[in-house]
Formats: C-alpha cells, structure tokens, sequence
C-alpha cells in the first residue's frame, strides 16, 4: 500500500507539471481512488494548488453486465496481453473481490454530500449527480449521460465529386459533376451490401451533400452545422485567386491553420466547437452514415482518432473514399475503403516552412487569432452565402450583410478533473 500511496503522489506531481508548465487545462487523475483516504489525499493536494476535484464513479453490480464488459474492454487492456479470455475473466473477477474488502463507495448523504460526482450506475442504467458547480463539469455529465458502449459502426464520406471541386474553388454549393454522381451511385451499392439494421444518413445542407444521399434511396437527416467551413471573403474562389488577392492571409493561414479565422469566416477551432452536438449525437447513435465536407470530415475523425490541433487541418480525407470507424475498448478500428471511382485530389499538404520553431517538450500556449484583414475594410469583397433547395431564409436581405461580432481570445476555467473508477 505504502508503494501505491507513493506511485499516486508521483502522479500528482505529473498533473501539477501538466497544469503549470506545459499550460494544460483539465487533468484526468486515472485510478481506483476506492478509499475515502485516497480521496481526501487527492481533495488536499487540489486545494493546496487552487484546483477543482470533480469524481467520476463507476458502479457495477449486475453480474451479466460485469461478464459482458470483462470480455469486451478488458480483454483489450494492456494489463492482459495476448492471454486467453478464460484466464482474463478469473483473474479480474479475482481483482473485483479484492476491491470490495476495502471499497467505500461516494456518500452524497452525509460523508462526500459537498463533492462534486456523477456515478454511473451499471454502464448507463442510471446515474446519481452531486452539485454540480460549473460549466466544465456540466459537459463532463452532459458526456457522461450520452455515451454507450453497445456494438456500432460510424461511417464517414465527403460528397461526391463536385463542379467546384474540378476547377479547384473552394466553400460555395456547387452540385456534382458526372464523377461525382458515379460516386453516388457507387456508394449505394457499398451500403446494401453491408447490410447495416437502422442505419442513420446524415448530411449539411448543401448541394453536393444532399445530391450523394438522394442516390442512396433511403431516408436522410439534413444538418446545418455540417455543412462546409465558412471560408468567408474566400468563398468560391481558389488558392491560387487567394494567393493573389489576401497574400497575408494565405500565409496566416499556412503558419496556424487550426487557429487562423477566414475573414468574415470560420477557423477549423470554430468548426470544432460547432461540430460538437454532431459528435454527441453521433457517441448517442447507433450505426451511422455521416456524408459532409472535407474540413467537416478532418474533425470528425481527430476526435475518433484521437489526433492533436496540428494534425488536426491536415489529415487525408480524399473524395470517393469512406471511413469506417468501429470504437473499442481504448480506441477506434479504422477502415479505409476506397469506391474506385476517379476523382481530383483536393489535400494541400503542410508547407515546410510552417513548422513551429518551438522544441517538441514546449507546447506553446494557444490563442484564437483573428485574420489581418479586418471586416470593415473597404478592400473586403463580400460575397452571399449560398444556401441549397429549402435552406434559404425566410427573408433574406440581398447582398446586405450583417458580420458575426467575435470575440477574442476565449476565457477557459482551469478544472482539476479527477476519474474515481470504482467497482
């Protein structure tokens, strides 16, 4: 005990080190933390450096329930390595009763009624919150309440191949070309024989979206927030017209793209904050196909995949090929299927010269920036946003325009958060 006391306080120091020097927000504190004992070393230690505790408590009493999760999470666990699944089922069902000699579970009655938890009673069957006190740890219940662990199979795809697309503009809400309606076609096959029961279609509300899902013949979801990012003053044109006519904003946007904002526009940061409902809905679902957009796709796929804000702008999402994403236990399976069906390639690499020259153990301090050429300028062209059939608003206003007044950098609590796995 006194070994695991001491391996727990070196961990803490980890997340002190996380917290202050490399500019970390929230830190998952991941153990048993079974004791009262353990707890109120892990309160002390947040209330010396000013730091919220929120517990995270899992209960687990129905036996089917505990069988079916030994075999499908534990047998992935690093501390079974390829061991047959009878000894893994023994031997955890050993640790179990190991557990329960000292166990204390949370008291929201009378010894822990001031902390702050959620239980998760059974995988999901029920929950028990206690004073909850901020806006983090709402979304970390919010999270807690939506997620499932049953069996499914997230699939993604960009749009077929669109006109726009074949003469390199980007944003706009141009329809396929001839390519991209083979694509659709192609996709319709690939989805009947997969044979998916209840399968959910999902699409934004653009054209070329909506176009590769009425191929499909089956029903679909149109969502706003999935459609394209806003490339703003940018819309419909290419890199090369972008190059030419905002030369500092292209290079802005070479040096940051997760952070850089199109004037008048959106940042892949905004993109990933407006997504947020669809990941949500989509850890709430069960199998769904999700047709979007490029810059739509890369986020979506970050958060499966677990890839960094740096990452984030450049992974690989080529036209006429589908992901199919299957979440297990400590990760996603990820499957690459390509539809064959020809398509131009629209992935810009990362340029060479838009490496930070900060060395890989500093990471530094991020901060939304907004683009030089402000929204007033006299130079700005401003062009409409284009809606598809049945998007348009009710009244709209012509080329008069009325631009999103954003704020700075955004202002985030710094949230000790702490995970209390018990059984």
């Amino acid at each position: 005990m006194k070994i695991r006391k001491q391996c727990a306080l070196v961990a803490l120091e980890d997340v002190k080190a996380y917290i202050t020097e490399e500019c970390g927000q929230i830190a998952v504190f991941d153990a048993t933390n079974t004791t009262r004992e353990r707890r109120d070393l892990i309160l002390n230690f947040a209330k010396e450096n000013a730091y919220k505790v929120f517990f995270v408590e899992s209960v687990c009493d129905d036996p089917e329930v505990i069988a079916a999760n030994i075999l499908e999470v534990k047998v992935s666990s690093p501390d079974y390595p390829e061991i047959n699944r009878e000894y893994v089922m023994d031997d955890f069902l050993k640790r179990i009763e190991c557990y329960k000699v000292t166990y204390q579970p949370l008291d929201p009655d009378n010894y822990d009624q001031d902390l702050s938890f959620i239980k998760v009673i059974n995988v999901g069957q029920r929950f028990l919150v206690n004073r909850v006190r901020d806006y983090i740890q709402s979304k970390i219940v919010y999270y807690l309440m939506n997620i499932h662990v049953q069996p499914r199979t997230i699939y993604l795809c960009r749009h077929g191949e669109s006109d726009f697309n074949l003469v390199g503009k980007i944003g706009g809400d141009s329809g396929l070309s001839p390519h991209g309606k083979q694509f659709a076609q192609a996709l319709k096959k690939f989805i009947a024989e997969q044979g998916i029961v209840d399968l959910k279609v999902w699409t934004s509300q653009l054209k070329r979206t909506i176009q590769t899902a009425e191929s499909l013949g089956v029903p679909y979801e149109q969502w706003k927030i999935l459609n394209e990012i806003d490339a703003g003053v940018c819309e419909e044109m290419t890199y090369e017209e972008i190059e030419t006519q905002y030369p500092d904003e292209f290079a802005l946007r070479d040096q940051e793209k997760y952070l850089y904002r199109y004037p008048g526009g959106e940042s892949y940061q905004d993109l990933v904050q407006r997504l947020e409902a669809v990941i949500m809905e989509l850890e709430r679902q069960g199998s769904v196909l999700v047709i979007s957009h490029q810059a739509v796709m890369r986020c979506l796929l970050a958060y499966f995949l677990d890839k960094s804000a740096d990452e984030l702008p450049y992974l690989k999402c080529p036209l006429h090929t589908i992901f199919k994403l299957t979440p297990v236990a400590y990760g996603c399976k990820v499957e690459t299927i390509t539809l064959n069906v020809e398509a131009v390639n629209t992935h810009r690499d990362k340029p060479s010269g838009s490496t930070n020259s900060l060395p890989k153990s500093q990471t530094p301090v991020r901060m939304r920036r907004n683009s030089f050429t402000p929204l007033a300028s006299p130079d700005t062209i401003k062009r409409t946003r284009n809606y598809s059939v049945g998007s348009r608003p009710l009244n709209p206003l012509g080329s008069l325009l009325f631009p999103e007044v954003r704020d700075g950098a955004d202002q985030q609590k710094l949230q000790l958060q702490m995970g209390s796995a018990c059984l």
